[in-house]
């Protein structure tokens, strides 16, 4: 197994940190094969949070689904004993990382579902200033349909009210402001986006903005996220059902985030 020395550098990590995103070549690509059977594995036997969305138009469907590394053994080993939770806390300059939870999304060719402009953070029961995405692909992915992201956003200040993707508000009574329309002002933005092979990954903050288009290519889009936090995170609680819920679990708001469900993966010993 490579270190995770050889994987980034500290140029990654200062790009990370700066920009909110940072692309990260081949650090995963000896997971690849493992984790396309633990999706066909998490296609034929979907969680209950599962979302597969089948556009009106009749073309392709987007399946999602969320939270079941405890369950697919790829999943599992990939989390536990890959480097990812290494990568997570020197990308986040924290002393452990903890798994917050996976989310699985497979674009099928030609769906015509488009991933609106989002931050991940006002969706989570989670806060905190230390957090990564890793999006890793398991196709090759051009930049057409590449994931975007709108550079520095992470750093803001805002949370821009969560929306399903009919557009409705997630919280009831949500009073935060809406995600700004990048598409109609990309030149007003740093939109960052990278072709990526097998075993790429992109990392970024749980507050960076970002978007993915449809998928218009003969080629399945398949990718599974896992999403990491550090020394400072915290129980966040939400005017809603969060996205993924965890309905079973009770919290104190503020209080640390620490729970048997989100283990801590890599804890830095010197």
């Amino acid at each position: 197994m490579s270190s995770t020395g050889d994987l980034i550098s500290d140029a990654d990590i200062e790009l990370f940190q700066a920009k909110g995103v940072q692309v990260l070549r081949g650090v995963f690509a000896d997971w690849v094969e493992p984790l396309k059977q633990g999706i066909e594995e998490n296609q034929a036997s979907p969680s209950p949070f599962e979302r597969t969305y089948r556009p009106e138009d009749g073309s392709a469907p987007f399946f999602q689904d969320f939270c079941n590394w405890h369950r697919i053994p790829a999943y599992r080993d990939f989390i536990l004993n890959s480097t990812a939770g290494e990568l997570a806390a020197r990308l986040m300059s924290s002393k452990t990382s903890r798994i917050f939870h996976d989310h699985v999304l497979v674009k099928e060719p030609g769906t015509s579902v488009v991933t609106p402009w989002h931050q991940d953070q006002p969706y989570y029961l989670v806060d905190g200033l230390q957090s990564v995405s890793f999006w890793l692909p398991l196709d090759p992915v051009s930049r057409e349909i590449s994931i975007e992201y709108v550079a520095t956003s992470h750093l803001w200040g805002s949370e821009f009210r969560p929306k399903r993707f009919d557009g409705t508000s997630l919280y009831e009574g949500d009073e935060s402001i809406d995600v700004p329309d990048v598409d109609v002002h990309r030149e007003d933005f740093d939109i960052l986006g990278w072709e990526m092979q097998p075993g790429d990954a992109v990392a970024f903050h749980f507050r960076t903005l970002h978007g993915a288009p449809a998928n218009a290519s003969p080629n399945r889009r398949r990718v599974i996220s896992t999403r990491w936090v550090g020394d400072d995170a915290t129980f966040k609680r939400r005017l809603g059902r969060t996205s993924p819920p965890f309905p079973d679990l009770t919290f104190e708001d503020g209080a640390p985030f620490d729970a048997p469900e989100f283990p801590v993966v890599y804890a830095q010993t010197s």
